[in-house]
């Protein structure tokens, strides 16, 4: 029997990536970094995040008619995600981001969107029976708002749980937060969301309570090393990270969010589906690039078996 679904609706850029010891001051030129091209996109990083943990993915998205747009959707095939809503923009070229990644491991990311802007509820509703059966929609804010919207509207409709991954950050309308099942911002976004600072797990807790108090059904505010804090109607809980020697942690939001995908559908609690996203996360933090960071399902499965050996080893 075919698992069900994750349909993924958003963006598909290709990454340009310079690394360096650390950020340039405005109007400052260093030279000596090493650069990287990558594929990348929230959007098609959560999609092929959750196709390597194990997810059967169909991602509906909108790319250039050019070289950029062309590897993408092979990419996507060779990753076994399912590309039928895939469209070809024929004005626009193909989304390209440009990354800084300083030597600790942090990034500083331009977008720009291209083909992704045009991303409309029209070719949303294009896949609208993709929806039926489907085990949860995952969106980010790297495409129009309104498009954002509709593919929410259909997941309700279809009963399908909503994931929405909130960045870039900026305010949403309270019709999406009552639509959403999950909400997974960072600490910046849950802060632009709520007008809470996350600087701890109290204050996670009552920007929590404020998205809950919007209508959002769970919130799973992403904390990097430290984890990633829980709120429910019946629970706040952080449940921790996993220590990892960061080289870049561009993408490990998405890797995140992929990977709870896959846990949720196929029928984890949240408690153990966040474990098995930072486990996720974790493991694509040691890595270079977008989704070529994205760990497998054999290695997320084996990070936790060895840590969970670990830990009974100290108890």
């Amino acid at each position: 029997m075919e698992k069900k679904c994750i349909i993924v609706v958003g963006s598909s850029n290709t990454d340009m990536i310079i690394k360096l010891k650390r950020f340039p001051q405005a109007g400052e030129t260093l030279l000596g970094g090493t650069f990287i091209t990558a594929a990348g996109g929230k959007g098609a990083n959560q999609a092929v995040g959750a196709a390597k943990a194990g997810g059967n993915v169909r991602l509906i998205a909108r790319v250039g008619r050019d070289m950029f747009g062309n590897n993408a959707r092979a990419d996507f095939i060779r990753q076994g995600i399912h590309t039928q809503h895939v469209f070809t923009d024929r004005e626009s070229p193909s989304g390209v981001a440009l990354i800084l990644v300083a030597a600790n491991g942090e990034n500083s990311i331009a977008v720009a969107p291209g083909a992704n802007a045009g991303l409309s509820p029209s070719d949303v509703h294009k896949a609208r029976r993709v929806f039926a059966g489907a085990g949860a929609l995952v969106i980010q804010l790297e495409i129009p708002l309104d498009t954002v919207i509709a593919a929410a509207d259909l997941a309700v409709q279809a009963g399908v749980p909503v994931i929405l991954n909130p960045a870039p950050a900026r305010s949403l309308p309270r019709r999406l937060l009552k639509a959403l099942t999950i909400i997974t911002p960072n600490e910046i976004e849950a802060e632009r969301l709520t007008d809470v600072k996350v600087d701890s797990d109290r204050a996670a807790a009552k920007a929590g309570d404020r998205l809950l108090a919007n209508g959002v059904r769970a919130v799973v505010i992403t904390l990097g090393a430290r984890g990633a804090f829980v709120a429910t109607d019946g629970l706040r809980k952080r449940v921790p990270g996993f220590k990892a020697k960061a080289v870049d942690t561009t993408a490990a939001g998405d890797i995140f969010n992929g990977a709870l995908a896959v846990a949720l559908v196929e029928g984890k609690g949240l408690e153990p589906a966040v474990e098995f996203a930072n486990a996720a996360a974790a493991i694509s933090v040691t890595r270079m690039g977008a989704q070529t960071s994205a760990p497998t399902r054999r290695e997320i499965d084996r990070f936790l078996a060895a840590h969970r050996v670990k830990m009974a080893g100290a108890a």
